[in-house]
């Protein structure tokens, strides 16, 4: 477990159990972000349940979306974010040469024109004050439809939500991709070497 801002707090009673039960189904493990959380249970079950409600959306490619969430995580900084999605990416089947690459996709050259648009899409909308342009909308409007944009700018505006406070509470990787045995992910270098 990382050294959180706020202490991880113990996952007890009923509820507790369950969610220890149906999470390491799942995860294998239960996160430290969960302890965190666990200091107020309606915030921990609002963002749950709204990445659960995210899964379900299906206008805009999978791939695409966890891309974006990865370069929003890699962006901000956020760690967890970063090797959970990794770890996400690899039980979707989705491309793990590409999924790995993402912390440095600017400097690597496995991703399509699109993808590259989508993450700098993403670096776009999290920086303060939002960057995005009428080109970028108008461009990523005519290759993915008005459907697929709404859900990938929403799902660009989740992972803000979801890894600002993971920062700023001191919420770092518990090492999902690790644990299943993932390459590490590849770092950017001010030369655009990758280290591993």
């Amino acid at each position: 477990m990382s050294n959180t801002r706020i202490p991880a707090a113990e996952i007890t009673g009923f509820k507790g159990a369950l969610l220890k039960r149906m999470i390491t189904k799942t995860l294998g493990q239960v996160p430290s972000s969960v302890g965190v959380y666990w200091h107020n249970q309606k915030v921990l079950m609002t963002l749950g349940g709204l990445g659960g409600k995210l899964k379900k959306w299906d206008a805009c490619d999978e791939a695409l979306k966890t891309f974006a969430h990865m370069a929003v995580a890699s962006y901000i900084g956020c760690t967890w974010c970063l090797d959970f999605n990794y770890f996400e990416a690899h039980n979707k089947n989705l491309d793990m040469d590409k999924a790995r690459e993402v912390p440095r996709w600017r400097e690597s050259d496995v991703f399509t024109p699109l993808e590259r648009e989508v993450m700098g899409y993403a670096e776009a909308m999290s920086q303060t004050p939002v960057s995005v342009t009428d080109e970028m909308v108008q461009s990523l409007r005519q290759q993915l439809g008005d459907a697929a944009m709404v859900e990938l700018t929403a799902v660009i505006a989740f992972a803000n939500f979801t890894t600002r406070p993971n920062v700023a509470l001191g919420i770092e990787s518990d090492g999902f991709a690790a644990a299943c045995g993932l390459k590490p992910l590849a770092e950017p270098t001010a030369a655009g070497v990758v280290r591993s």
